[in-house]
């Protein structure tokens, strides 16, 4: 196999054009191998330039090979975050449990001859990215998609800033909340499945003196977590609370986000209010609530999903990243042996749909260990915790490694 991979099917056969929207992980990756595979690719992004930075992000299983494919892996091996300690904590602040971050989470291994799966800051992901992809690709930042129109022989786009054009094929890797999607498949509410959680994600000054671990407070229904990354001044910290019914129209207004999260910590313990407050004042805070991603089919006539736009499967699964990269792959793929993009997009809906459910079903793992919701639960919880101080690892979650990549072959 070669570093850049193509089919061999590929590399006499004309150009054909595709714009991809969204330029975080599943874009760019897409984007590096239907390049090598002779395609013509834009790549269109609202943000005016790369997110640097962010909250840590997994990189497990079949998605280690994935970058290792790309040659990106001594990269992030470099940026690699190696969490060591989680420490939880109970309502007056008091230790439950310290332990290794490992035997909560588990290890998949992947294919990564160093059996270790990565941990990195999103942004160094989405920088290795497009450090390996820009030469090869035209980016367009601080533009986004308004319409489009598949009437004709190709999909004609018409963009925010005025520009027009026509592509053989387009790819929704916006996000969760696509774009894409809404203009193709409706309202995003036919597709979105809420998991019951409310989350508020920020930074704030590491004023705890916390290196290179993750500090947890739970009680029922809520939680506050501090995440260190490596020895800096900056802690990530998430408030999330048990929240059943939907919440959409208060978190489209600002203000009323911050009042949200602040009333239902407002009688919380420990260092709750000062988290509160520094949320209150955060220049990056986040909030949303957990929720799945699950359609029917992932394309329509030229347009096909990937990553969150498709298949969301929630932070509490740890497989965000994971999916997007190997969907990715898997995309691209498809499309390079596949000439017609209906075969295509076929293929990539029956290859990877199974190890979508597998990942997404990860979801009630995650939440039963950070976010119980009853008291018992949380009992429960605490237990489980104090005796893996004493127990070995978990093992790996087959789930992470269950997609078996298909081998490339040619040169480009």
């Amino acid at each position: 196999m070669t570093p850049t991979g193509l089919p061999a099917n590929v590399s006499a056969t004309a150009k054909r054009s595709v714009l991809i929207s969204g330029a975080s992980i599943s874009g760019p990756a897409l984007a590096y191998w239907l390049a090598r595979s002779g395609y013509e690719v834009t790549v269109v992004e609202k943000a005016h330039a790369l997110r640097g930075g962010g909250y840590p992000i997994d990189i497990r299983g079949t998605a280690t090979e994935v970058v290792r494919r790309m040659g990106i892996l001594p990269r992030l091996r470099d940026a690699h975050i190696d969490s060591r300690r989680g420490t939880f904590l109970d309502a007056d602040g008091s230790e439950v449990a310290s332990l290794d971050l490992r035997a909560v989470t588990g290890s998949a291994g992947g294919q990564d001859p160093t059996g270790q799966d990565l941990e990195v800051r999103r942004g160094d992901l989405a920088e290795a990215l497009h450090a390996v992809v820009q030469d090869d690709v035209e980016f367009l930042f601080g533009d986004s998609i308004d319409t489009l129109d598949q009437s004709g022989r190709g999909v004609d786009v018409a963009f925010r800033g005025g520009r027009r054009r026509t592509y053989d094929l387009m790819i929704g890797a916006d996000g969760m909340h696509s774009h894409t999607r809404k203009i193709l498949f409706g309202p995003e509410a036919r597709f979105h499945r809420p998991l019951g959680y409310c989350f508020a994600v920020f930074t704030m000054p590491n004023t705890f003196g916390l290196s290179r671990e993750l500090v947890m407070w739970n009680v029922p229904g809520k939680a506050a977590a501090l995440y260190a990354v490596g020895n800096n001044d900056e802690l990530h910290t998430f408030l999330t609370f048990h929240q059943p019914e939907p919440l959409l129209e208060a978190l489209r207004d600002p203000d009323a986000r911050r009042d949200l999260v602040a009333t239902a910590f407002a009688d919380a313990g420990w260092e709750i209010p000062a988290l509160v407050e520094a949320m209150r004042h955060a220049e990056d805070l986040f909030i949303d609530t957990a929720a799945q991603i699950r359609m029917p089919h992932w394309s329509s006539d030229r347009v096909a999903l990937v990553g969150d736009a498709a298949y969301a499967p929630s932070f509490l699964t740890g497989q965000g990243s994971s999916l997007a990269l190997a969907g990715a792959y898997m995309l691209a793929h498809s499309l390079a042996t596949n000439r017609d993009h209906t075969a295509a997009f076929t293929a990539y809906e029956r290859d990877v749909r199974a190890y979508v459910a597998m990942n997404q079903a990860l979801v009630d793992n995650g939440a039963a260990t950070l976010f119980p919701t009853t008291a018992r639960a949380l009992e429960q919880r605490n237990t489980m915790l104090r005796d893996l101080v004493t127990m070995p690892s978990a093992p790996a979650r087959p789930a992470y490694s269950a997609l078996t990549l298909p081998e490339y072959a040619g040169s480009r």
